[in-house]
């Protein structure tokens, strides 16, 4: 089993279940639902679908949905416009004209001066700000030739606009999501940690416990980093957005940074955009692609995300396939007994000193696999920091947990039934790694836990046992 995961965008191109299940058996765990497109229909009819299909384990896969955010796009564009060098134009979501740039209504331009630069469709057009005429309006000049496009994005590098965290639209995906048990919520364009304190509201006041990743897209977030990563449950480098806020050479340092600090917390890491996006259109990636891959691997990712390479490409299947052997070749050269050699960070409580402890005993006896029973999923995600060379089975009661937990790089998690002291815990591994075929009788496998049990946060034992 591969340990780096696979989450795949859903979209008009794998919209079948065949498609999908053949996507399952080629190791994707967690599918992806993009709200930033279709109907309320179309998203429902997603989120069903999903829950349709079926994991290995018995389970649904794990459904990521990911709102659109306060994304400003050309809107409402009934030709593309094109432009040449030196041509003036404006941009405005007031007055619509033959020849303005229309985008999306309720952004204010009072913080955007003369000479800022303007990047449309992830930087093919550029623009510079030549007057603010209005709120609403700006008058620009072309940088180079190019094509505007409807629905493309636009994005005012290092300029902090006056934007919502949560549009109208974004509060009705939100609940959608939850109602259709969405496993994660990804928040797009996060800025700082009180954007979690405003969706973390809004899912309580629902009715739900969902966990929320941050999307690091803007140039803010990345100033932000460290609160960023302590507030949320999980982090995603979302690279084409991030690529356009930030000088592209600084993105490959920033995900880097980002990998580095998530470890320490024991927060999941998912890449995203771009990863194999040469086979939207060709049966075969580039040989940037799959270095680009095997780097974000070696960095240690927990998950890789493709986007448009699934929902509206040529190849999905073939994607799939390419993904899961580049992350196959490169996993199998990594030295995890060094992995746990270097501490992640200073240990801070109890768990996470077990954990480290159980990483650690496993590796240097050659023990295969470490079992954690969690009920909150939190044992298992500080186990996986330490990138141990054995198998984390994470057994647990509730089968949410399972689902979010796919996404943890090096976890198996399996469902188990509700247990009531720690006297059955050794039992209970030892049946399920039978029947399950993961060990052998007479190997050894370390088993960590809590006691008393069902409490969250409370792991405090650790066991090395052998399969009777």
């Amino acid at each position: 089993m591969n340990r780096t995961k696979i989450i795949a965008t859903v979209g008009p191109a794998c919209a079948n279940k065949k498609i999908l299940q053949k996507l399952i058996s080629h190791g994707v765990s967690c599918f992806r639902i993009n709200l930033s497109h279709g109907s309320a229909l179309d998203k429902a009819s997603y989120f069903d679908l999903i829950r349709s299909l079926e994991m290995p384990s018995g389970l649904r896969p794990t459904i990521l949905a990911d709102l659109a955010g306060p994304k400003i796009r050309v809107k409402d564009l009934e030709a593309p416009i094109l432009v040449t060098k030196g041509d003036k134009i404006e941009l405005s979501n007031e007055k619509i004209e033959d020849g303005t740039i229309p985008v999306s209504s309720g952004v204010r331009f009072q913080k955007v001066n003369p000479g800022a630069q303007i990047l449309i469709d992830d930087g093919r057009v550029s623009l510079k700000v030549l007057e603010y005429v209005t709120d609403q309006t700006l008058s620009c000049e072309a940088l180079e030739d190019g094509t505007i496009e409807n629905g493309k994005g636009v994005n005012f590098p290092e300029i902090a606009l006056d934007v919502p965290v949560l549009t109208n639209q974004d509060e009705k995906d939100l609940l959608l999501s939850l109602q259709k048990e969405a496993d994660w919520i990804a928040l797009s364009f996060v800025r700082s940690s009180s954007d979690y304190s405003l969706i973390s509201s809004k899912i309580k006041e629902a009715g739900y416990k969902t966990p929320v990743m941050a999307k690091v897209e803007k140039w803010e977030a990345v100033q932000n980093l460290n609160s960023i990563i302590e507030s949320f449950d999980a982090v995603m480098v979302a690279r084409g957005d991030l690529g356009v806020e930030l000088p592209v050479a600084k993105v490959p340092l920033v995900q880097m940074d980002v990998i580095e600090k998530a470890h320490q917390l024991g927060k999941p890491v998912v890449i995203a955009t771009q990863i194999l996006d040469s086979m939207t259109d060709r049966p075969v990636p580039t040989r940037a692609e799959v270095s680009d891959i095997a780097n974000s691997i070696l960095d240690g990712a927990d998950a890789l995300m493709v986007t448009g390479e699934t929902a509206i490409g040529n190849h999905p299947k073939k994607v799939i396939r390419v993904l899961k052997g580049v992350i196959k070749e490169t996993e199998s050269a990594i030295n995890y007994q060094r992995n746990i050699e270097i501490p992640t960070s200073k240990t801070t409580n109890t768990a996470m000193a077990i954990s480290q402890a159980a990483c650690s005993v496993a590796t240097h006896q050659n023990i295969d696999v470490l079992v954690t029973m969690t009920h909150s999923g939190s044992t298992a995600r500080m186990a996986a920091r330490y990138r141990s060379a054995a198998r984390i089975v994470a057994m647990t009661p509730s089968k949410k947990i399972c689902r979010q937990l796919s996404i943890v790089w090096g976890v198996s998690p399996i469902l188990v039934d509700e247990y009531e002291s720690a006297d059955e815990i050794p039992v209970m591994a030892n049946k399920v790694l039978k029947d399950n075929g993961l060990l052998k009788e007479g190997e050894k496998f370390v088993i960590t836990g809590g006691v008393p049990v069902g409490v969250p946060g409370t792991t405090n034992y650790l066991s090395v046992l052998k399969l009777n």
